[in-house]
């Protein structure tokens, strides 16, 4: 489903610049020919990002150091990771500036058991959903499954010092989604024409179980990955000094939601791109160093 591409060149605000969706969908835009702008927090992250790329620092705590990044601006990426208390405000001050929002969301509203579960970022991506249909901007929602790379953070620490993975619900089943496929849908939502009201979830092509993620990834490793049942208590005694206990309650329930249901999949990434979305075989090869032993 192809858009017409816009014929201005306003630029593309990207918050989230540095994070994993936005650090590529400001490449993604720049290689299709778009101005890019990108709030930062802390002047120093600008070193990571392209000299293409027009850096403004500001936080969305701080609604009024948005102003000069969205003056003259034609849409904006938003990818939320602040506090709740300021989306009203800042919602109001992208209606006054941009024309349109690109909002980087959940799959809350999907009729699947793993996305069914209370969780407290549902909440805060429906009530920024709300803010945005209030106001006259042209709004796009991004809904990403599980990310792949989830595994970076759950999975490479243990894998870094050995062959052993110690974790609860292994039968859980997911569909990760590439956060490259993530952030190319993003940049062709920004960019083109024809998304307007658009709702997008996003997944990758695989049902696999945890453990079934765990032997691609040995797999891509030239690694036999070992697997040991935690039971919930267990996992939260080893993450409560790692992760708020919100988030790891919110995992726990959705994966114990997800056992011996295969993951909900969509086919939008490859409708939207062209392409078949990356399986997590590509991206686990793509990250391989990430999991590499220390010596």
């Amino acid at each position: 489903m192809g858009g017409v591409h816009q014929t201005n060149s306003s630029p593309v605000l990207v918050t989230g610049a540095t994070g994993r969706v936005g650090r590529v969908v400001v490449d993604r835009l720049l290689d299709a020919g778009v101005p890019v702008r990108a709030l930062v927090r802390r002047p120093d992250a600008a070193a990571t990002l392209p000299s293409a790329v027009e850096v403004f620092t500001g936080d969305l705590t701080v609604p009024e150091t948005l102003d000069p990044a969205l003056k003259g601006a034609g849409a904006v990426f938003l990818v939320w990771t602040a506090p709740p208390a300021t989306a009203e405000a800042v919602v109001e001050r992208l209606a006054a500036h941009v024309g349109r929002a690109v909002f980087l969301s959940s799959p809350h509203q999907t009729p699947h058991p793993c996305f069914q579960q209370p969780n407290p970022m549902g909440v805060l991506h429906a009530d920024i959903e709300r803010l945005l249909a209030a106001t006259a901007l042209e709004t796009t929602i991004i809904r990403p499954g599980m990310f792949a790379s989830n595994a970076l953070a759950w999975w490479a620490p243990a894998l870094r010092n050995g062959d052993v993975v110690r974790w609860p619900y292994g039968a859980a089943e997911s569909a990760p989604v590439d956060d490259r496929d993530i952030a190319a849908v993003a940049a062709r939502t920004l960019r083109e024409d024809g998304h307007v009201g658009g709702d997008y979830v996003l997944t990758g092509p695989e049902s696999l179980t945890q453990v079934a993620q765990l032997d691609v990834i040995g797999d891509a490793l030239g690694r036999r990955i070992a697997y040991e049942e935690l039971t919930p208590d267990e996992f939260r005694a080893l993450w409560e000094a790692v992760a708020p206990r919100s988030a790891v309650d919110m995992l726990l329930a959705a994966w114990h939601a997800a056992v011996g249901r295969p993951a909900y999949r969509t086919t939008t990434v490859a409708d939207l791109l062209g392409t078949p979305p990356r399986s997590l075989r590509q991206w686990a090869v793509d990250h391989a160093a990430a999991f590499a032993r220390r010596t």
